[in-house]
């Protein structure tokens, strides 16, 4: 019997394979796309995913002030800040964020759903989100991704 078939082989940095995807957030819902691109950032599909490596892709999200939020929540979620000084809780709703910056409704969300550690830090790196369908990431050939054929 062969031995070497029961070790568990984990990834490290110089073992992974990272890709560069792109994904258009056109018409998306803003909850279901930044699971799914949190799922990419983090590499949880892999075979080869660790849990402590960063292992996951590089994630382009372009058309990101084209994303749709379901219900009222336009209008009744809401986002807390604070600016440090007493009184200082600042608070603002998704419409008047993304008139105010576009990109950080996704950005948000999908900080979230990272881990709050330091790997944390190091995998929202590899997010990239732009305004519009254009983005810098040409010279890195990203391949286009469909995100509601990933479960």
């Amino acid at each position: 019997m062969n031995t070497l078939s029961y070790k568990t082989i984990s990834a490290n940095k110089e073992t992974v394979n990272k890709e560069w995807l792109l994904v258009d957030a056109e018409g998306e819902t803003l909850g279901r796309l930044s699971s799914i691109v949190a799922k990419l950032i983090r590499g949880k599909y892999k075979t080869n995913f660790t849990p402590h490596v960063d292992c996951g892709d590089n994630v382009i999200v372009i058309n990101a002030e084209k994303v749709e939020l379901t219900g009222k929540k336009w209008d009744d979620k809401k986002y807390f800040s604070h600016t440090g000084y007493p009184g200082g809780q600042r608070i603002i709703n998704p419409k008047d964020l993304l008139a105010k910056n576009p990109i950080a409704l996704v950005e948000k969300a999908v900080k979230g759903m990272l881990p709050k550690n330091k790997l944390g830090s190091v995998l929202y790196k590899n997010l990239y989100v732009y305004e519009g369908s254009e983005h810098n990431q040409e010279a890195q050939k990203p391949k286009k991704i469909n995100i509601n054929s990933i479960k």
